[in-house]
Order: C-alpha cells, then structure tokens, then sequence
C-alpha cells in the first residue's frame, strides 16, 4: 500500500495525549489491506515498520501491527468522545474487533467487542 497524505492531521489536542485506545483486530493477518480501508475512508497513512502501520484523522491516530497469528494489534489516541465512530469504522469495514479505552489515569472506561 502506498503512503496517504491526504487524510487530517491529527489534532493538537490529540497529538499531546497518552495512548488512550488499545485493541485487536481478530482473524486479519494483512495489515496493508486493513490500512488500504482508512485510507479508502479518508484517513492518512502511512508505514512505521518494516509490517506495521500508523493510520490517522483529526479525531485519532493508531498503529495497526501484526503478531503472531491471525491478529493486529491496533493502539494509539482517540478523542474518547468518538470511539463509539472508531467501533463504526470497523465494523463497517467487516471487521471482528475488542476496544479499550483508558482514562488519563491508565483506568479502563470502556470495552467494546464485537
């Protein structure tokens, strides 16, 4: 997959914050194709290892990293008013997933998996 630049930045607000998001994406071993979605959905992107990407909005920017298995994992920042939009997001793009979302005090706040 090729780099995006065409995505917004991520927003100042967002850039100063501590990983807040952490999860999986079940059952995917492609982590190019899995970009290839945000970028097709407006995000930027672009390659943080020799595997891995860094996928971004102005509302979040995540790694999406492969690990043993049929798994990525996903971590990074989200306005934690919008994870429920980053659940859409992967669901709409017909993905199996878990979210955590932590508080600035590293205390889970939410669990989503479908």
């Amino acid at each position: 997959m090729d780099i995006s630049d065409e995505g917004e930045a991520l927003d100042p607000e967002w850039a100063e914050t501590e990983n807040n998001v952490c999860g999986t994406l079940h059952g995917r071993r492609d982590v190019s194709s899995v970009a290839e979605r945000f970028v097709r959905a407006g995000w930027r992107s672009r390659s943080s290892s020799w595997y891995g990407y860094e996928v971004g909005t102005s509302w979040c920017q995540v790694e999406l990293d492969p690990v043993e298995g049929p798994d990525i994992l996903l971590n990074g920042v989200v306005d934690p008013r919008r994870i429920d939009e980053l659940a859409g997001i992967l669901h709409r793009f017909g993905l199996t997933y878990s979210l955590e979302l932590y508080d600035g005090d590293d205390t889970l706040v939410r669990d989503i998996r479908a």
